[in-house]
């Protein structure tokens, strides 16, 4: 059986987080793991305000002890971590069980909200996470927050943040643009240390993409886990999540989120 773990929040409307990657690891025939991080809320009385309750690191710890208790898993990511703790466990669990296959989506906020959650916990993922990843998938916001650029606003932006979180230590980079990018292609951009390889779809409307970012880490994870080539585990992925957003829908007047199914209703 092909393992694969996610560390990361839970999500109760069901489109992103732990439930997003668990949905898509099954969707690639992998046995998936969980450690949970932290707990997500949206108030529907506020705006679809997102509230955040990380885990205590110890149980987080004490979790993934029971995960690793069998070896390394075959590929594994993080997500939302919650605390600076939390980063140290995740980074941890990594060393101490040689795991390889590492994908981080270093999540700094919640969709519809535009401040990082937690700064402290944005630095710990750049300088402990970053070199243990083999790939890392910062959306817009994220990789200009670890290239120290700011805003992206171009493609040349993307290529450029790329570079400069390869030279953080991560061995590959996706740098997504996705529909936050002017223009009427969803375009992502992935970097090896020597070349780049630009990925673009038509933008999909209505962009039912709630998950998106957490999809497509669960994918390349997948991808990786199954023993694809990173470029291949991208490119499999990238056409994966854009099914899954073709096939979302209105979970309330609030959000849309993708359907993990997509890619197999599609095939």
């Amino acid at each position: 059986m092909i393992t694969t773990l996610t560390i990361a929040g839970s999500d109760s409307s069901g489109g992103a987080g732990i439930q997003a990657d668990l949905k898509t690891f099954e969707e690639y025939g992998t046995y998936g793991f969980s450690a949970l991080t932290t707990i997500v809320t949206m108030d529907p009385d506020n705006g679809w305000h997102h509230n955040v309750y990380p885990v205590d690191a110890a149980i987080v710890a004490e979790q993934l002890k029971t995960i690793f208790a069998g070896g390394p898993v075959d590929a594994m990511k993080t997500g939302m971590l919650g605390s600076v703790d939390i980063v140290r466990v995740a980074e941890q669990a990594i060393k101490e069980n040689l795991q390889t296959n590492v994908v981080i989506d270093p999540v700094m906020v919640c969709k519809g909200e535009d401040e990082v959650l937690n700064p402290d916990s944005a630095q710990a993922i750049r300088d402990l996470l970053l070199p243990l990843a083999t790939v890392t998938t910062p959306n817009l916001f994220e990789a200009g927050v670890l290239s120290g650029l700011g805003k992206l606003t171009t493609l040349e932006d993307m290529k450029e943040a790329a570079r400069l979180i390869h030279g953080l230590g991560a061995r590959n980079v996706v740098v997504k643009g996705g529909k936050a990018l002017g223009g009427a292609q969803a375009i992502d951009v992935f970097y090896d240390g020597s070349g780049f390889t630009v990925f673009e779809v038509a933008k999909i409307e209505p962009a039912h993409n709630h998950g998106a970012g957490c999809t497509f880490a669960a994918a390349i994870t997948g991808g990786l886990a199954s023993g694809l080539p990173v470029d291949k585990a991208v490119a499999k992925a990238k056409d994966f999540v854009s099914a899954a957003i073709r096939s979302g829908f209105a979970l309330n007047q609030y959000v849309g989120p993708v359907f993990h199914g997509g890619y197999r209703l599609e095939k």
